[in-house]
């Protein structure tokens, strides 16, 4: 069951999960009815049944006999939320002070096909505001599916410019909110090398990539 694996991915424990995902189903119960229901060992129920209690996720509603009832699941998704969000600050904070954000001026060096696509589609989910993309048809596809609605987005095929690649390689660039860019060299089939490009913060990089899709986007138009 999907839910269960999830709520694992949360941090309950496998019985937990299966104990609570039977609780919601069930409504309320007596712990033997819960074990049934989620195939988790009779000796085991009582111990679980109380860890879930514990974390808010499940409450006694009966003494005689023993009942125990589902709490409200979206406010343990809330919480959960609250303390993943809490965790990924702290970690933003630390991560801060050890390694400051780099150099405008900073150009990294890319090797492989997959660095640089995991890349280009990491940039396209951050995207705020815009996003400039010029090269293969078929990945600015993938990565126009991926770009989070409300972005601005500009792409073309490479045409009629002055070519950016040496001969059998294709071209992939891309700027993202005028705040990062890659410019990509992708190897056709058959060629020989690696896949390689650059990934920058450099403003005037960045600009450039715009105004070279701009200006692709405007040499397609009809005249």
């Amino acid at each position: 069951m999907s839910a269960v694996i999830h709520l694992q991915a949360l941090g309950l424990t496998e019985y937990e999960a299966r104990a609570y995902t039977a609780l919601l189903a069930l409504g309320r119960a007596v712990p033997a009815r819960v074990a049934r229901q989620a195939g988790i060992p009779r000796p085991k129920i009582y111990e679980t049944l109380e860890r879930l209690e514990g974390r808010g996720l499940a409450a006694k509603v009966g003494q005689n006999p023993l009942e125990y009832a589902p709490l409200s699941a979206r406010e343990y998704l809330a919480r959960a939320r609250r303390a993943f969000d809490d965790r990924l600050g702290a970690l933003d904070r630390d991560l801060s002070r050890l390694a400051p954000d780099p150099a405008p001026e900073a150009v990294y060096h890319l090797y492989g096909e997959a660095a640089i696509r995991s890349l280009c589609e990491d940039l396209t989910l951050n995207a705020r505001r815009s996003l400039y993309m010029a090269g293969d048809a078929s990945f600015a596809d993938r990565l126009e599916r991926l770009s989070p609605r409300g972005v601005e987005l500009y792409r073309t095929p490479l045409a009629n410019l002055p070519a950016i690649a040496a001969p059998g390689q294709r071209a992939f660039l891309l700027a993202r909110d005028g705040e990062a860019a890659l410019v990509a060299h992708f190897i056709d089939e058959g060629g020989v090398g690696e896949a390689h490009g650059v990934h920058t913060h450099n403003p005037v990089i960045i600009h450039l990539i715009e105004g070279y899709v701009q200006l692709a986007a405007q040499q397609l138009q009809p005249r």
